[in-house]
């Protein structure tokens, strides 16, 4: 239990007189120390995060899925589509970053819970970001293996052969969208884990200077 919140359960026991009577300059400076340091840890987890699905990719590069994807040629559509990707990460990267050095900067109350309101948002974003960027990348994906993949190819010229394309279609499709929210769902659920208890607590935290406020 930190020291914050030993103070507060001591101010709510009959006897008082253990615990020292804090201004209310210091326990704003207590929260924005512990706000501060929440800040810095979503900052240094995305970083790691990035680094992890990096290495990821680094390591499966020479499975023989990818070296199957690769034969595509596909360059023209995936790498405009990465390098967009990591221009937005590089963009949340920075917007984490510049969250944590003014929340660290930050002397008053008000500025510090605009700053928090601030994070919240930007993880929100940074969340919905990753899910819509991995649900387009499966189905770029599956686009390109439509139009390139030999095997692929044969199966959709036997399905209109037989009048059942619209049939192979909706199946491959419907199969692409379970196995998308799957992933969703497991990827949501890492987030809420890390992310949403970094959010809980921050988010105490701005309901404390609320109250404090008023």
């Amino acid at each position: 239990m930190d020291e914050l919140e030993l103070l507060k359960k001591g101010w709510k026991n009959e006897d008082t007189s253990r615990f020292p009577k804090l201004t209310y300059n210091e326990i704003c400076g207590m929260i924005l120390k512990k706000s501060s340091s929440i800040v810095k840890w979503i900052f240094i987890i995305s970083i790691l995060e990035f680094v992890f699905w990096t290495l990821i990719s680094f390591v499966l590069k020479d499975a023989d899925y990818n070296k199957r994807f690769d034969s595509y040629h596909a360059e023209n559509i995936m790498i405009p589509f990465i390098v967009l990707g990591y221009i937005i990460l590089a963009y949340f990267f920075y917007k984490f970053f510049t969250n944590y050095r003014t929340i660290s900067a930050t002397d008053n109350a008000k500025k510090l819970m605009e700053t928090i309101l601030k994070t919240r948002k930007t993880v929100k974003q940074y969340v919905a970001f990753n899910l819509i960027y991995m649900a387009l990348s499966v189905f770029i994906v599956l686009g390109i293996q439509f139009n390139k993949d030999e095997e692929m190819i044969s199966l959709i010229e036997q399905a209109s052969a037989n009048g059942e394309l619209f049939r192979f279609y909706a199946v491959t499709s419907l199969i692409a969208i379970a196995a998308v929210l799957v992933i969703i769902g497991v990827i949501l659920g890492f987030y809420y884990l890390i992310y949403g208890i970094l959010l809980k607590r921050l988010n105490n935290n701005y309901k404390e200077l609320k109250r404090l406020e008023t």
